[in-house]
């Protein structure tokens, strides 16, 4: 028998959170770092050795290497675009307005119970809670220090054109990184922390999908969420 009191009725609406720009430089993005993590472990340590032949046409390292850094680039193009978005893209406004959240401790305690199964999810004004927002922006400073760290390696490959703008511009970093070496240190560490955060990324987006019940794993894809309207 159906209860016909005054209970909230909660309904969902759709909700158009992602734009097409920000779904296609989150894909492009993954596929860049997926393609960058393989090439590069093959450049610190071989994996692959190529068919042994009397020419020397073989040249497998130089090839790795070719596409590591072509991907690179597009890796570089990937993160301007998705700063442009995040600062004049009008449906990215939702992103910015995120920024406010993280001086709210009250809003951080409630995140943190939920997380915890200990509270329901808090409202937030922006698309990420604080813990989301704080967390992306350490990301994208780790991505801003392995592009760095890249680009001094690339300009000991390729010494004219582009390589060789960058070199004079940036040596300073690799003298304060401490030397080339140093240099190629950092850019590993750096992997590390990604090879870090992208299944604790993956968790998370899972857990906020099933437990929030909203379609956010599937706002990254078709750039709609589903949110809670309260009707009594």
């Amino acid at each position: 028998m159906q209860n016909q009191n005054s209970e909230q009725k909660l309904q969902r609406k759709a909700e158009y959170e992602f734009s097409i720009g920000l779904r296609l430089t989150h894909w492009v993005r993954a596929i860049c770092i997926v393609i960058l993590v393989g090439t590069g472990f093959y450049l610190s340590y071989v994996f692959q050795a190529p068919i042994q032949t009397g020419e020397p046409t073989n040249f497998m390292q130089a090839k790795y290497r070719l596409v590591h850094q072509a991907v690179g680039f597009v890796l570089i193009g990937c993160i301007i675009f998705k700063i442009y978005l995040f600062l004049f893209d009008k449906i990215s406004r939702k992103e910015r307005i995120s920024f406010l959240d993280i001086f709210n401790i009250k809003l951080w305690i409630q995140q943190l119970k939920f997380y915890m199964f200990l509270g329901k999810h808090p409202h937030l004004r922006g698309v990420y809670n604080p813990l989301q927002f704080v967390t992306y922006f350490f990301f994208y400073m780790v991505i801003l220090g392995i592009i760095l760290t890249g680009l001094v390696l690339y300009t000991h490959t390729y010494h004219e054109g582009l390589g060789g703008t960058l070199y004079n511009v940036l040596r300073p970093i690799e003298a304060m990184l401490g030397g080339l070496a140093e240099v190629r240190t950092y850019h590993r560490i750096l992997m590390w922390v990604i090879l870090i955060f992208v299944p604790v990324h993956i968790y998370m987006a899972v857990f906020n999908a099933v437990k929030g019940k909203d379609g956010g794993l599937d706002a990254i894809v078709s750039g709609y969420k589903f949110v809670k309207e309260e009707k009594h």
